[in-house]
This record gives C-alpha cells, sequence and structure tokens, in this order.
C-alpha cells in the first residue's frame, strides 16, 4: 500500500469533522509531488515527524508491545476479521481509561545504566 492510498483510505474512514494526525519518521515519501498535493486539498490531515535518532519512539513501540501483549498475543485468532476485532476491544478500552507513558528516569540514570550495561558486557569477553 502506498502512502497516498494508505491516506485516502484513512479519509474515507475517519469522520470528516474530525482532524486526523499522523506520526511518520523522516523518510522522504511524504515528499511526493502526489502526496504533497493531496495534503494541500486535504488541511484536516496533519504531519508530525520523528527527529532522526529520535528516542520518543520507543514509546510508540512500547505501546505496540503492550497491545500484542494483553490482546493479540493472548489470543487464538481464527481469521484475520477475529484479530482485528480484537485489536478494536483493546482500542476502544485503551481509549476509554487512557494513561500517557511517562518517563520514569532522569537522562543521566538512563546514561549511568548503559554506562555500567558497556562495562559488564566488555569485561564478560564479548
Amino acid at each position: 500500500m502506498t502512502l497516498l492510498s494508505f491516506l485516502q483510505r484513512i479519509d474515507a474512514e475517519v469522520p470528516a469533522d474530525l482532524g486526523v494526525h499522523l506520526v511518520l519518521d523522516s523518510y522522504g515519501t511524504h515528499k511526493t509531488p502526489s502526496v504533497h498535493r493531496w495534503l494541500l486539498r486535504h488541511p484536516r490531515f496533519r504531519l508530525h515527524f520523528t527527529p532522526t535518532y529520535s528516542s520518543w519512539i520507543n514509546q510508540v513501540e512500547r505501546w505496540f508491545g503492550l497491545l500484542t501483549e494483553r490482546q493479540i498475543g493472548r489470543g487464538s485468532h481464527q481469521s484475520l476479521r477475529a484479530r482485528e476485532d480484537a485489536i478494536r476491544v483493546y482500542l476502544r478500552a485503551n481509549s476509554e481509561h487512557p494513561k500517557p507513558f511517562t518517563w520514569v528516569k532522569t537522562a543521566d540514570q538512563i546514561l549511568a545504566s548503559s554506562a555500567r550495561f558497556c562495562v559488564a558486557a566488555s569485561e564478560a569477553g564479548h
């Protein structure tokens, strides 16, 4: 699926009175002339780009990890439709009681932890 067809599908399925915010990496797919023209004609679409080497995207990945752990991985889905329904159930429940992801450690704590790991790994003879 191309980015343009993805945008068109979202446009068709999301109610027209809602804004649409998309988080994209900094890859150039969104820079093609056809996508640029489409976005100009659809101002409700707002693009947000991850900074190169950004660490906050880890929180997005963690959210998908939770989806897998708590919903997808727990069931035996007999069809793609059953899996999609399970995802929708999780999304509804998650949206009713959202909890933001927050960093619980300071940058200094994270760097110190990384340094300890590097020392331990180098002493193990790897």
